[in-house]
């Protein structure tokens, strides 16, 4: 009988390579392979980053990088959540096949920019993958975009108190209390009250990081004119804001 296999779901970081944990370095180094996402030219930093972190930090000779081109979401779906139901049906079923280069016994690993609890999908789709084979699973955490934010912007999270509240630009509406937001491709923060104050910030921990902060009413035009100005020139962009209510 086989022996189980193990998928290793590995916290990379928000774009710097020495965001990466002692725990995060170990786990790479046990994996027989390291699955590399390509999610086309646009976007070749994000698997060059993957690979330059494994050449920095995996001295397994046994190890290799499996690259794979990752399947597009229908966007042209107008239900959302059935879309990303389908699009992690197809990553699962990918995922499957990858595991079929892990030998026996042996373990994959994934790499995950930032954290994997946080607004990514891996997770959910290696559960799919457990429906139909018997695979160990292990998840080791790492250093977020909003870390890496309120690091960049040299500020705390929280105030004394007070709670932290994380959505995305699809779900953000009023702003009853701190808001940190993610995944904004629809800029929401330009229809946000004007007087919110905004730490804002994109490509966080690299050396194009950007950051803005101020009166949301006076800078958001300008957050708005960066990002599409960066977006132009790198063909992706990742960005990340805080909204704060004025003391």
């Amino acid at each position: 009988m086989p022996e189980t296999k193990t998928i290793l779901i590995v916290g990379i970081g928000a774009g710097n390579p020495e965001h990466m944990t002692v725990q995060a370095i170990t786990a790479l180094n046990r994996a027989d392979v390291l699955f590399i996402p390509d999610k086309g030219a646009g976007k070749a930093d994000l698997a060059d980053l993957r690979r330059d972190i494994a050449r920095r930090y995996v001295t397994n000779p046994q190890s290799r990088m499996l690259g794979y081109a990752v399947p597009k979401r229908d966007l042209a779906n107008p239900d959302y959540s059935r879309s990303v139901e389908d699009w992690h049906d197809a990553l699962a079923a990918q995922f499957g096949e990858l595991l079929d280069a892990v030998p026996d016994g042996g373990a994959g690993a994934f790499l995950v920019w930032g954290d994997p609890g946080l607004y990514d999908s891996t997770i959910r789709i290696v559960e799919r993958l457990q429906r139909s084979r018997s695979i160990k699973v292990e998840i080791i955490p790492g250093i977020t975009s909003i870390q890496a934010l309120t690091a960049a912007h040299g500020i705390a999270l929280n105030r004394i108190g007070e709670p932290v509240h994380i959505t995305t630009g699809r779900q953000l509406g009023s702003v009853d209390a701190d808001t940190v937001v993610m995944l904004d491709g629809q800029t929401a923060f330009l229809d946000a009250d004007p007087d919110l104050h905004i730490f804002w910030g994109a490509y966080l921990g690299t050396p194009d990081e950007i950051v803005i902060s101020g009166r949301l009413g006076e800078i958001r035009d300008q957050i708005a004119e960066t990002r599409k100005a960066a977006r132009e020139r790198h063909g992706w962009i990742m960005d990340t804001y805080l909204l704060r209510k004025p003391e």
